[in-house]
C-alpha cells in the first residue's frame, strides 16, 4: 500500500474534501495522473498551508461523466487562459485519523524535502514512504465524527483511457511521460515483478517486501521518476533509481542518471533507464556508465493507438532487459 499527501488549492476545498471524506482531481492530465496513480487502499493526506490534515484510506475510486457542476466543488476558471477546470475524478475516502500537523516536523521529512527541492507545491500529489505512513498512524487521534453523505442526483462513471495521438479529456488523455510511470511504478510494488527485475540486473535481495517504490524523489540534480529504496534500513540504506522516457533514449537520459548515481554514492545498487528503445550509441554509452537498461512493450494494446484504460496499460506491461 501506498501513503500520499494530496494539495489542496483553497480553504474552502479543504474543508469540503474533510466535511465529506472525498478528494477530487481536475479534468488535466496531472488530474488523470493522481487518479491513475493511487490505488484502493492507498491511504492519503490533504495537504494544505504546509500542514497535513487527517489520514484516510481510499475506501473506492471513481470517475463521474459531465461533472462540471458536480458538487462539492464549483469550477475554476483561469482568466490567461480562458481554461475551466472541475473535478470529475474523485477518490471516496474512508477517515481513519484526525490530525493537522505542520510538515517542519520530522515524521514528514521524506515529503518536506520533495517540497522544498520543488521549490513549493506545483504538484498535484506527492507520495511519501513507509516510515511517514508509519509515523502519521500515531499522530493525531482516532476518527470519531459522524461521517456525512454528499447529496447528489444519479450520475454516470467512466474509465479514463489513454491513446497516442489525439486526446479528448476529460475520458481520453494523450498517453504521457507521468502515465507511463504510475504505470511502471505499480507493476514493480508487485514482488513478484520486483524480484524478477532486480534479477535481470544481477541484484538478489533476500527479501524485496522490505523495498519502497516510490514515484518522483526530487534531488538537487534533478527529479528521480522512480526510486527503490529499503523500507526500514539497517546499516546500509540501499537505493536504485530509475529514470524513464516514454521514447527513444538519448544521450542527455545517460548524463542524468550519472549525476544522480553520483549524487547518491555507493548506497546506490544501480541507475536504470526504461525507455522505447535504444540506438547502439546509447547502448554503449550507458554501458560505460554503468547504467542498466530496459525497453517497455505493452504486449497486445501494442503501440496504443487505440484507446486503453490505465488497468490495461499496467496487465499488459512488460519490460526487456537490454543487453
Amino acid at each position: 500500500m501506498g501513503y500520499f499527501l494530496l494539495s489542496v488549492s483553497t480553504r474552502k476545498n479543504l474543508e469540503e474534501c474533510k466535511k465529506y471524506s472525498l478528494a477530487g482531481f481536475t479534468n488535466s492530465i496531472n488530474g488523470v495522473w493522481t487518479f491513475s496513480d493511487i490505488q484502493e487502499g492507498d491511504y492519503v493526506s490533504f495537504l494544505y498551508g504546509a500542514k497535513a490534515h487527517n489520514l484516510y484510506q481510499v475506501d473506492y475510486k471513481e470517475a463521474i461523466r459531465d461533472s462540471r457542476d458536480f458538487p462539492p466543488w464549483e469550477p475554476i476558471t483561469f482568466k490567461v487562459s480562458g481554461i475551466t477546470y472541475y473535478f470529475p475524478f474523485r477518490l471516496r475516502l474512508k477517515p481513519v485519523r484526525e490530525l493537522c500537523e505542520s510538515l517542519v516536523r520530522t515524521e514528514f521529512a521524506y515529503v518536506a524535502e520533495n517540497l522544498l527541492l520543488r521549490g513549493g507545491y506545483h504538484k498535484t500529489h506527492f507520495q511519501a514512504d513507509q516510515t511517514t505512513l508509519q509515523n502519521v498512524s500515531q499522530l493525531g487521534s482516532l476518527y470519531h465524527d459522524k461521517l456525512v453523505s454528499l447529496e447528489t442526483v444519479k450520475y454516470e462513471t467512466f474509465s479514463p483511457r489513454f491513446i497516442k495521438t489525439a486526446a479528448s479529456p476529460p475520458e481520453v488523455f494523450r498517453f504521457s511521460e507521468v502515465i507511463l510511470q504510475a504505470v511502471i511504478r505499480q507493476y514493480l510494488s508487485d514482488h513478484n515483478n520486483l524480484t524478477k527485475f532486480l534479477n535481470c540486473i544481477g541484484i538478489v535481495l533476500p527479501d524485496t517486501t522490505n523495498l519502497d517504490v516510490l514515484g518522483e524523489k526530487a534531488l538537487p540534480e534533478g527529479h528521480i521518476d522512480i526510486l527503490i529504496k529499503e523500507a526500514v534500513p539497517i546499516g546500509v540504506s540501499r537505493k536504485i533509481i530509475i529514470e524513464i522516457k516514454t521514447g527513444p533514449a538519448k544521450l542527455q537520459d545517460i548524463k542524468q542518471i550519472r549525476n544522480y548515481l553520483d549524487e547518491l554514492g555507493d548506497e546506490c545498487l544501480a541507475g536504470i533507464l526504461i525507455a522505447k528503445a535504444f540506438s547502439k550509441k546509447i547502448i554503449d554509452e550507458a554501458n560505460n556508465n554503468n547504467i542498466d537498461m530496459f525497453s517497455y512493450y505493452f504486449g497486445i494494446i501494442g503501440e496504443i493507438v487505440e484507446p486503453v484504460t490505465f488497468e490495461e496499460l499496467r496487465s499488459n506491461l512488460s519490460l526487456t532487459n537490454i543487453t
